[in-house]
């Protein structure tokens, strides 16, 4: 499992130079069209937003990383002032956050 303090560093350079959708609701629908390469869960959404998230990533052979905080401290990360569920990583830019999540 890769340290949380890893994950969280190349969440921030994804979130500079890459490509993410936030929210559940979008990356569901990017689910069912196979354009995600990884997804970011927090531990604390609700059982009705993980469980489709979490078997759609199956599904597709997408990269399924929980957070370990809740969704308030998920968004502090990426410095949004606001909660946030899901994370979704279109192109992860010059981060090597697939390189970190795959190590898990």
């Amino acid at each position: 499992m890769p340290e949380q303090t890893t994950v969280e560093r190349e969440l921030k350079e994804t979130m500079k130079t890459g490509k993410v959708v936030l929210g559940s609701r979008r990356a569901v629908k990017l689910l069912l069209r196979n354009q995600v390469k990884a997804l970011i869960v927090a531990d604390n959404a609700p059982s009705n937003i993980r469980g489709p998230l979490e078997s759609l990533a199956k599904l597709n052979g997408v990269l399924l990383y929980i957070y370990r905080g809740t969704s308030a401290d998920l968004g502090s990360v990426i410095g949004k002032p606001f909660k946030v569920s899901s994370i979704a990583v279109l192109d992860p830019g010059d981060s090597h956050l697939l390189e970190v999540l795959a190590q898990q």
